[in-house]
């Protein structure tokens, strides 16, 4: 029997959720979290053998810093991350974070189930359209700190605002630029920001 743990902050995504696993005889729901905070608390106290998890869990940490911390329990468990959000920001903080797969929501149940016993047996487990995004991506691939730097752009933030937000010196703010806008083939931070959403490397502003 495979026992999952469910992290997401929205109680009905829960509820269909436990009821689509509890319908297959090898996967038990052992328990549900709605913030990362109780996520450590409900791993730690239940030791799931694996974690699906959100990526946006409201206020407070999101999934991805949920997933460094389960990470770090002396038993984790192996994370799939169940979620809307596909872009090459959020997959690579997730995985970075050490999950050990990252399903879409709209994944077919058959999918999930599969993707559920894999991560179980440590797999990992990539949706289609994700693993697609990654293999396109042909040209110099953008560093943690240049996406870091590329969400702020977004937000409307100067360079002397992301350099406090970073705590980095302008200089280092605008030669972090530099490389971005060669690596985009795009001469200014206007054009760099719809370049990247369109690429699907940042989410566009909320």
């Amino acid at each position: 029997m495979i026992r999952v743990a469910l992290v997401d902050d929205h109680p009905v995504v829960r509820a269909g959720m436990r009821a689509l696993l509890e319908g297959q005889d090898d996967l038990s729901v052992v328990g549900e979290a709605s913030d990362a905070h109780s996520a450590v608390q409900l791993v730690a106290a239940l030791r799931p053998d694996v974690v699906l998890m959100d990526l946006n869990l409201g206020a407070g940490p999101g999934g991805a810093e949920a997933t460094a911390s389960l990470r770090s329990l002396p038993e984790p468990p192996h994370i799939l991350v169940l979620t809307t959000y596909d872009t090459e920001a959020d997959i690579s903080s997730a995985i970075d974070a050490g999950a050990s797969g990252y399903l879409l929501k709209d994944a077919p149940p058959e999918d999930l189930f599969r993707a559920i016993r894999g991560t179980a047996r440590g797999e990992t487990i990539l949706a289609p359209a994700v693993a697609a995004r990654l293999m396109r991506r042909t040209g110099p691939l953008l560093t943690e700190r240049e996406v870091e730097i590329l969400g702020l752009l977004a937000t409307g933030g100067s360079n002397r605002e992301i350099a406090r937000s970073l705590f980095v010196s302008e200089a280092t703010v605008k030669s972090h630029l530099s490389h971005i806008y060669t690596k985009l083939e795009v001469d200014t931070r206007a054009a760099a920001v719809p370049r990247a959403i369109e690429q699907r490397i940042i989410r566009p502003p909320s």
